[in-house]
């Protein structure tokens, strides 16, 4: 049996931590708030009280934390639990500066280091449905752990950084279509337009589609139980904008949406489902 040391049980890594046991792997978890890990402890995890407990003696070692800062902090203090040879998946998003950080610790720590953050929200990665972006080299012992998280896994590149210069695009268009949906009820509405008719409008025709109804649905329900949060919403906006300055390229798009994310996170939303970034249409309510 796969041994799996999981750092991050937050609103992705709880639903990853349950998939990994379903599929019979031996997972001990870790996060900074322990309450959070220790709610899996009834499914069969084994709860850590530090990071290099966690580790130690794992094959695989996963994070799936909020930034590059949360990775390498926990990943330092991992490190008398740390072997070489062991593979070590990175699957959040940290973006391009802070994934040649954490693989440069690897290198100097004997690690396999693979570059995977996935593509999905809370419900997929509840489900086992995520999308798997995999950078870095082939790893036998990475299967049984990815088959158990996602419905797809893409291999895009030999290299660490592959994998997230694809995630940052596609994360950005999910995020972009989110903050254009509650701009347009944010309108619809300052107009004193009835938003059903909003929704009727477009519901059935070429712009419709379920990303639409469930954010639009999400607004119109006032239901922002965060998938994914404003607070992170605004993080990835602003690892896609540094991307993509490097790159020479100008994404108006992402740096007006991190402004709506921001302004929506200053007015108390942050915490939220990223749908709550339509609050940011309307500064002066609180």
């Amino acid at each position: 049996m796969s041994v799996v040391a999981l750092l991050g049980t937050g609103i992705m890594g709880s639903g990853m931590a349950r998939n990994l046991l379903k599929a019979g792997l031996e997972v001990r978890v870790w996060n900074r708030t322990r309450e959070k890990a220790a709610a899996l402890a009834a499914d069969g995890a084994v709860v850590a009280d530090g990071p290099a407990d966690a580790v130690a003696g794992a094959d695989v070692v996963i994070t799936m934390l909020a930034d590059g800062a949360a990775v390498s902090r926990a990943m330092a203090a991992a490190v008398d639990g740390l072997s070489a040879g062991q593979v070590w998946a990175q699957m959040g998003t940290v973006g391009l500066a802070a994934l040649d950080e954490l693989a440069a610790f690897a290198a100097d720590h004997g690690l396999v280091f693979v570059d995977a953050p996935v593509q999905g929200t809370r419900q997929p990665a509840e489900d086992g449905t995520l999308v798997v972006l995999v950078g870095g080299p082939a790893d036998p012992r990475l299967d049984p752990v990815f088959a158990a998280l996602g419905d797809k896994v893409l291999r895009v590149g030999d290299e660490p950084g592959a994998a997230t210069r694809l995630k940052l695009a596609a994360v950005g268009y999910a995020i972009t279509v989110t903050a254009a949906v509650g701009e347009a009820l944010a309108l619809a509405e300052g107009l004193g337009v009835d938003t059903e008719l909003f929704a009727r409008v477009v519901t059935g025709g070429p712009m419709d589609n379920p990303y639409l109804q469930a954010k639009m649905r999400a607004v119109l329900e006032r239901d922002f139980t965060p998938s994914f949060t404003v607070r992170g919403a605004e993080k990835d906006t602003g690892l896609i904008a540094e991307a993509a300055a490097q790159a020479g390229i100008s994404v108006d798009l992402a740096v007006a949406a991190r402004a709506r994310f921001h302004r929506a996170d200053e007015l108390g939303h942050g915490s939220e489902d990223m749908a709550a970034g339509y609050f940011a249409s309307f500064p002066n309510q609180p």
